[in-house]
């Protein structure tokens, strides 16, 4: 009996997969392979340093995918397979029905992914411009197909999101029954309404099979102020930083924490965070935060600082990614109502993001579409072990960015300039959206776009307000304007519509 035990042991070993991941719940790296501060990308500081102890600066596992060759791509990390097509959109419930006959590379055990599952392909990396612009999807399209909304049915490009099996166990939007889901087009994952009418009820499916146990978190009390998570092999702070501070704040909270006897505790990327989600919880339901209740949480409405930029917007890095853990709330009218109020608009353990610092008095009615909930001021809890290692990546100029490496002057000349710091000498001209040229300017130095102080100015502006812009020749008086949907400063004297130019001075 016991040589037929040790003989199948044995044979187990021989058959596993040459990657061994602890507990069946590997986090993946978030991919993010730059350094930011509250406004552009910047050389990734010393240790010490302000802004130090972000998402790049701690490199974990690296996703590893195989293109099968029979329409199934597997995840060498996590050990799940998945289906490399998208398919068409539809209805959650035919979605998750859909799973039963899918029988892609001739398996027949597909099933709809847990909103972990899901998460796990997330790659931050990703861009996505102000007015649904999507520059870089949020998943490897190396591996992947995807697929952009349909402007031609009018869509916008980032209605393209792909459903979850996990349900919500609250409601939405004035009661809605909601399921998760993930948007690789913006980064984010929102609740969204399981019935309904048109195209909003309908969405993508990516089927997955294997590792049945990816997701699921066995919390151990370690009597000393943390938790390790056996599955994931992390180790929390088991309180929070019983202080709302802003990302900067929540950065040096956790690099300085010395709890436990450990000195190796980091502010966790967004993919680390969302790991400790439960699901089954939520303020309205079950009167606390959706997390397990060994944790100890402040504020059952908490959101909480992940160190991943969220590269969004036009400045694209002026944001940094949380998780509700309390409900997603919104400024918005309910369906079949005109009234807007505050409510629950993307659940409890939605991602979203935030403004790295600011003024949350400047978002009284909240920002976008549904009217999200700004705060800037959010809770951190810190986190330490696992298979991120301290790492300092080399300066990269992220393309589509195109931002300023600190002693560099411009930084790098390609990719699709949105953003740029503000040299003395320089002019923009707000009707034509170019750089121009001052005396003592060389040739070949045009950009494109007002600057990201023009657009941090108006946050939380309406069109026509005064505002101004800090520039290294002093400050610049204007007036709030909008283009694309996005508001930004223009200097005095500035005739929209017209031809006019006038220096920055």
């Amino acid at each position: 009996m016991e040589k037929s035990i040790l003989t199948f042991i044995v044979a187990a070993i021989l058959t596993c997969p040459a990657t061994v991941w602890a507990g069946n719940y590997p986090i993946v790296d978030s991919g993010q392979e730059a350094c930011f501060d509250n406004s552009r990308q910047i050389q990734c500081p010393a240790k010490g340093d302000s802004f130090y102890g972000q998402d790049a600066q701690y490199k974990g596992n690296q996703p590893r995918y195989k293109d099968n060759g029979d329409g199934t791509i597997s995840d060498i990390v996590t050990g799940l397979m998945w289906v490399k097509a998208r398919g068409d959109k539809q209805s959650w419930q035919a979605a998750i029905d859909g799973a039963e006959a899918c029988r892609v590379g001739g398996y027949s055990d597909w099933r709809a992914p847990t909103i972990k599952e899901l998460y796990s392909l997330i790659d931050f990396n990703g861009r996505v411009m102000g007015a649904g612009s999507v520059l870089t999807p949020f998943i490897d399209t190396d591996y992947f197909d995807f697929k952009l909304g349909d402007s031609s049915k009018g869509e916008r490009l980032i209605d393209c999101q792909d459903w979850s099996a996990t349900t919500y166990v609250g409601q939405t939007m004035g009661g809605n029954p909601t399921a998760f889901g993930v948007n690789f087009a913006d980064g984010r994952i929102k609740g969204y309404g399981k019935t309904g009418r048109g195209s909003h009820s309908i969405k993508y499916i990516r089927y997955v099979r294997g590792n049945p146990d990816y997701g699921k978190n066995a919390f151990v009390n370690l009597k000393n102020g943390t938790v390790e998570d056996k599955a994931t092999g992390l180790i929390w702070q088991q309180q929070d930083s019983a202080k709302q501070l802003n990302w900067q704040e929540a950065l040096n909270y956790c690099e300085n924490l010395n709890s436990a006897g450990r000195i190796d505790w980091r502010l966790p990327n967004v993919k680390e965070l969302q790991s400790i989600v439960d699901y089954t919880r939520s303020p309205k339901t079950s009167g606390s935060a959706a997390i397990n209740p060994i944790f100890k949480v402040t504020d059952k409405e908490s959101y909480y600082w992940s160190s991943t930029t969220h590269m969004d917007g036009p400045m694209g890095t002026d944001h940094a990614a949380y998780i509700a853990f309390g409900r997603g709330m919104g400024y918005f009218a309910p369906p079949r109502s005109t009234t807007k109020k505050w409510i629950d608009v993307h659940g409890a353990g939605a991602q979203r993001s935030d403004p790295k610092a600011g003024n949350p008095d400047n978002f009284p009615n909240g920002r976008g579409p549904q009217g999200d909930d700004i705060r800037i001021y959010n809770y951190a809890r810190c986190v330490a072990a696992g298979t991120a290692k301290q790492y300092d990546p080399p300066y990269i100029q992220i393309k589509s960015l195109n931002m300023s490496k600190p002693g560099s002057g411009m930084g790098g000349m390609g990719g699709n300039r949105q953003g740029f710091q503000i040299k003395q000498g320089m002019n923009y001209d707000m009707n034509q959206g170019k750089m121009g040229q001052s005396q003592g300017m060389g040739q070949g130095r045009n950009r494109q776009g007002p600057p990201p102080e023009a657009f941090t100015a108006c946050i939380g502006k309406s069109q026509g307000d005064d505002c101004t812009v800090q520039t290294p020749r002093g400050k610049l008086s204007g007036t709030c304007i909008s283009r694309n949907g996005q508001p930004f400063c223009a200097p005095s004297g500035h005739r929209q519509g017209g031809m006019g130019r006038r220096p920055m001075q």
